[in-house]
């Protein structure tokens, strides 16, 4: 058996998957993000430590024999959470996220000092990065920053608590802007420039490496046994693509979770940084990938539920899917947490254009799903510019479980999708499947099969040619917008 954990931002996830690739238990314990104060984002990081012991208490309950035979454990997490520890290994406050926009201009600082940097790290300079974030509390809170003996990401956080070792792996670290991705190795002069030295950050390692053994505390917690290894893992975006098997050059998925990404695997190291997209190490040795990040996905329908006191989302969206007959009236800027493909504004917000005495609140709710669907295409067009390809991605997360949604944006992008038997399983699966490399050492290609393909969805090309002009007036709107967005 193979655990699988993944630190997200609204929930960690526990999964056990046994030899042929089949979930025989999950858990999932939720989160909360605090802001206090405006473009701030933060968690704490013993939250995550509480939350994945509960997770996994819940497995053995539902599964103790199964947890018994557990072999090895995988790592999956939100990207780019700065966790700082201490001297005595604890957590100095609490770790800035990946959609928190408080650096921005440490993000300038450090491009006028690393010229060269966009290339080698395979991004451009943005704020939710770790790297600006560290020069912002060098300036901001000097004391915290004086007493920094480690940096870690937050799957790495649970790494520690659960072994005691400090690493990372190349996906996690890619979003560091520390790495340089080609060699696959820190850069000395980006540390460096941030006031750190090498000593603060953990040792790099790959995905499916082993980074430890499980402490014997929570070896006798969990009756597992005394050899359980702790694979290398992957950022959520790298782990979302070792469980969809893209790992072979053009394979890729959409995936529709907190946020939403466009991803695309890739033989060789491609960065694109003047086109905003991401091209990060993979989590398998001397594999990469390209992403159309976008920070905001399957929250933004979340938002909207809770905003319009809607408990039940399944029978919001049949409700709104019953209404749909056109492009809804109203546009929806999905920006609630700022953007990054391909704006690279974290300051963005949401915007409801077009509101009317009469309307309805299905009408508000199809607006805000063919807004994330506007993005997507907004992001999808500079992969295209870049000239990468990717012939029928799967679509994954939370918001793969709407057929609905799915065709909606199909509609939207004018091309086809496909839904995955098991497609809201996700980056903890991902991370199970390296646990099992890691173990093994099987072959990628025989661990990191495609999911079969439940579906291919069709566009309806009558309804794509209906969102055109819509989706030209989105682009107008923030057009229109994006300098109101600053700050005064």
């Amino acid at each position: 058996m193979y655990l699988g954990i993944d630190v997200g931002t609204s929930a960690v996830k526990a999964l056990l998957i046994d030899e042929n690739s089949v979930t025989l238990a999950e858990a999932d314990v939720p989160l909360r993000v605090s802001s206090p104060k405006p473009f701030w984002s933060e968690q704490n990081p013993t939250d995550w430590w509480d939350a994945t012991l509960r997770a996994i208490d819940d497995l053995h309950r539902q599964n103790p024999s199964a947890i018994a035979a557990s072999r090895a454990i995988g790592l999956s997490g939100q990207m780019h959470g700065a966790t700082l520890l201490g001297a005595d290994d604890k957590p100095l406050r609490p770790a800035i996220l990946w959609n928190d926009g408080r650096a921005t201009r440490e993000c300038a600082e450090l491009d006028a000092a690393l010229p060269d940097l966009g290339q080698r790290a395979g991004v451009a300079t943005m704020s939710g990065m770790t790297a600006p974030k560290l020069i912002w509390l060098q300036k901001h809170e000097p004391d915290v920053f004086a007493k920094i003996k480690t940096i870690l990401l937050p799957k790495d956080y649970i790494r520690f608590c659960l072994s005691g070792d400090k690493a990372t792996e190349m996906s996690d670290a890619a979003g560091t802007l520390w790495l340089d991705e080609q060699s696959r190795s820190w850069n000395q002069s980006a540390i460096e420039a941030c006031g750190l030295t090498r000593d603060q950050l953990p040792h790099l390692v790959e995905g499916s490496d082993i980074t430890g053994t499980l402490r014997a505390t929570l070896v006798d917690r969990w009756g597992m046994r005394d050899d359980v290894i702790i694979a290398g893992g992957g950022g959520d975006a790298a782990t979302g693509g070792i469980g969809v098997g893209a790992v072979s050059h053009g394979d890729g998925f959409i995936s529709l979770g907190t946020s939403s990404q466009i991803f695309v695997a890739s033989d060789k190291y491609r960065p694109k940084p003047e086109e905003l997209l991401h091209s990060f190490a993979h989590a398998i040795p001397d594999h990469w990938f390209q992403m159309a990040v976008l920070l905001n996905g399957a929250s933004c329908l979340k938002w909207a539920a809770d905003l319009l006191g809607e408990a039940d989302i399944t029978a919001l969206l049949n409700r709104v899917e019953a209404q749909h007959d056109a492009p809804s009236d109203i546009l929806f800027l999905p920006y609630l947490n700022g953007e990054r493909t391909p704006h690279n504004n974290p300051h963005a917000r949401g915007v409801f254009f077009g509101l009317g005495s009469d309307t309805a609140r299905e009408t508000m709710v199809q607006a805000v799903l063919e807004g994330v669907g506007f993005a997507l295409r907004d992001a999808k067009s500079r992969l295209h510019k870049a000239g990468t390809q990717c012939d029928l991605p799967g679509v994954i997360g939370g918001g793969a479980r709407s057929r609905y949604w799915i065709k909606m944006i199909a509609d939207i992008l004018g091309k086809p999708l496909a839904r995955y038997e098991g497609a809201t399983k996700g980056p903890a699966f991902g991370a199970a499947r390296l646990a099992r490399l890691a173990l093994t050492k099987e072959p990628v290609a025989d661990v990191c099969v495609k999911p079969a393909i439940e579906e291919v969805i069709e566009p309806d090309l009558t309804r794509h040619d209906a969102y055109q002009p819509r989706f030209a007036k989105f682009q107008r709107i923030y057009a229109a917008l994006s300098d109101e967005f600053t700050p005064d």
